[in-house]
C-alpha cells in the first residue's frame, strides 16, 4: 500500500491554529527529499520554504576550498529557509538532504504574507529560530572541544530526534563533510559505537541499537539542545 502523507507530521505545522493550518494547507506541496539533494546552495535565492516530515536536511557552511561542516539539523521539528522571514532573500549556507524522505514546501511569497500578519506563525517561527540558533552555537562549540565519538554520538542522537525509526540511510563520506573530518576518522568512530553495541553500519545504513548507551556516552551539547527546544517549543501548547 502507499505511504499515506500528511502536513501534520511536521511539528510547526501541526502546532498552528487549525484556522492558520487551514489557510496554508491548500498551498502546501508534498515534495521528495532524496539523499544527498542539495536544496540551495550559500548565496542562492529563497524561492520556497521546506516543512520536512520524514526526512533530515543539514545546513552546512562551506568554505573557499570546498571543505564543508555542518551547523545544524533539521528534521519533523522545523522549517528550512529561515533567512526569508528574519529580512533577507538569500542564505549564507548550504542545505542538503541527510536522511532520504519527503517535505512540505511554501513559496517564499506566501510564507512573507503569513509572516506579516504578525499572528501565531510569527510566534511560533521565532521561537523555532532561537531554538535553532542554540543548536549551531552548540554545535560550534561540541566541534572545537569534544571527540569525534562524542560528536557522532550527539548527531546520531539529534537525527534520531527528528525521525520516527531507528534507522539511517547515510554513507561515511556524507558523515565526514557532515561533521567536517576526515572519512577515516569516521570509520574509527563508527565502529567504536559498533563494537560496544550501540549501533550497527553496515554499507551506508546506521541503526541504533541502544539509545541510552549513546546518551550515556554523548557530551552534554546534546541535552543542552534537546533542552531548549523542548523549553521553547512544547508543540501541542501553542494550538
Amino acid at each position: 500500500m502507499p505511504v499515506q502523507h500528511s502536513p501534520h507530521e511536521n511539528h510547526l505545522l501541526d502546532a498552528l491554529p487549525a484556522d492558520v493550518f487551514e489557510r496554508m494547507l491548500c498551498n502546501l506541496e508534498l515534495v521528495e527529499m532524496p539523499l544527498g539533494k542539495a536544496l540551495y546552495e550559500s548565496g542562492g535565492l529563497l524561492r520556497y520554504v521546506y516543512f520536512p516530515t520524514n526526512s533530515i536536511i543539514s545546513l552546512l557552511y562551506v568554505m573557499e576550498n570546498g571543505s564543508q561542516a555542518e551547523i545544524a539539523v533539521i528534521g519533523n521539528e522545523g522549517i528550512v529557509g529561515l533567512a526569508l522571514f528574519m529580512g533577507g532573500e538569500t542564505m549564507p549556507n548550504r542545505a542538503v538532504v541527510q536522511s532520504a524522505g519527503h517535505a512540505y514546501r511554501l513559496s517564499s511569497a506566501l510564507v512573507k504574507r503569513e509572516f506579516g500578519l504578525n499572528g501565531p506563525l510569527l510566534r511560533l517561527l521565532l521561537r523555532y529560530t532561537q531554538a535553532l540558533i542554540t543548536q549551531m552555537s552548540q554545535t560550534a562549540v561540541c566541534n572545537r572541544h569534544h571527540s569525534l565519538d562524542q560528536q557522532l554520538c550527539r548527531w546520531l542522537l539529534l537525527s534520531m530526534d527528528r525521525l520516527a525509526g531507528n534507522d539511517l540511510i547515510m554513507t561515511q563520506e556524507l558523515i565526514a563533510n557532515m561533521l567536517g573530518v576526515r572519512r577515516e576518522g569516521v570509520t574509527v568512530a563508527a565502529g567504536h559505537l559498533q563494537q560496544a553495541g550501540l549501533i550497527d553500519y553496515q554499507r551506508g545504513h546506521i541503526t541504533v541499537l541502544d539509545r541510552p548507551g549513546l546518551e550515556k556516552r554523548v557530551c552534554e551539547c546534546y541535552q543542552v539542545v534537546k533542552n531548549e527546544f523542548d523549553r521553547l517549543l512544547p508543540y501541542p501548547l501553542l494550538k
